[in-house]
C-alpha cells in the first residue's frame, strides 16, 4: 500500500504564519510516500517544510503566481498504477478573475469545480483540487474527486482546518480519508 499526504490552500504566510502544528506530525505518522500539494502554498518555505516529510508535487494555485510562478498549473502523476491529475481548481488568470464576482454575487458553486477539473482530467483515475477551502470526496462515473479542504482556513469554521491521505493498493485501488487538524492528538 502507499499513502500519499494531500493537502491544499496553506495561504502562508497572507492568512496564516506558518503550517498548522498537526500537518507534518500527520504525514509522518501515516508514512506518505509523497506529499500533493493542490495549490496556493503561497511561499517556497511550505513547499521545503513539507519536503523534510516526502518528496512534494506541487501546482500554481491563484495566491502563487508571483513567488511560485514556476509551478505548474497541473500535473498528471502515476503511483501504483493509479492515474491522478492535480490541479489547484481555479483555472487561468481570466476563469479566475470572471469566477471571482459571480462566487461573490452568488455563492460558491462546488459543481462548477468539479466539472471544470473533470474536464482536465478526463482519463485519470483521481483527480486531487482545491481552491474552495472545503471537502469534497466523491466518486463519479468510476473516478475519484477529492478536495481535502484547506490546511489554514477551512470553510467549515467548526471542523476547522484539513488534510487528506490517499491510500492506493498494488492492485489499483484508491481511497481518500480526510483528517481533521484541530483534532489531532499531538502525541499520536
Amino acid at each position: 500500500m502507499i499513502t500519499l499526504g494531500i493537502i491544499a490552500d496553506t495561504h502562508i504566510p497572507d492568512r496564516m504564519l506558518r503550517l498548522h502544528p498537526n500537518v507534518l506530525p500527520v504525514f509522518r505518522r501515516a508514512g506518505v510516500q509523497a506529499i500533493l500539494h493542490a495549490g496556493d502554498v503561497s511561499v517556497p518555505r511550505v513547499l521545503h517544510e513539507l519536503e523534510t516529510v516526502a518528496p512534494v508535487h506541487a501546482v500554481r494555485g491563484n495566491r502563487d503566481w508571483f513567488s511560485l510562478r514556476r509551478l505548474p498549473n497541473c500535473l498528471r502523476l502515476e503511483f501504483s498504477g493509479v492515474k491522478i491529475g492535480l490541479a489547484h481548481g481555479h483555472g487561468n488568470f481570466l476563469r479566475y478573475m470572471i469566477e471571482k464576482p459571480r462566487n461573490l454575487l452568488l455563492g460558491l458553486k462546488e459543481e462548477a469545480y468539479i466539472n471544470y477539473v473533470l474536464s482536465v482530467f478526463p482519463d485519470m483515475d483521481v483527480i486531487v483540487f482545491g481552491h474552495m477551502h472545503r471537502v469534497v470526496k466523491q466518486r463519479l462515473n468510476g473516478k475519484l474527486v477529492f478536495d481535502p479542504g484547506s490546511a489554514c482556513c477551512a470553510d467549515d469554521l467548526e471542523k476547522g482546518p484539513t488534510v487528506g491521505l490517499l491510500h492506493l493498493t498494488a492492485e489499483g485501488q484508491f481511497e481518500a480519508e480526510v483528517v481533521y487538524l484541530k483534532t489531532v492528538s499531538e502525541g499520536g
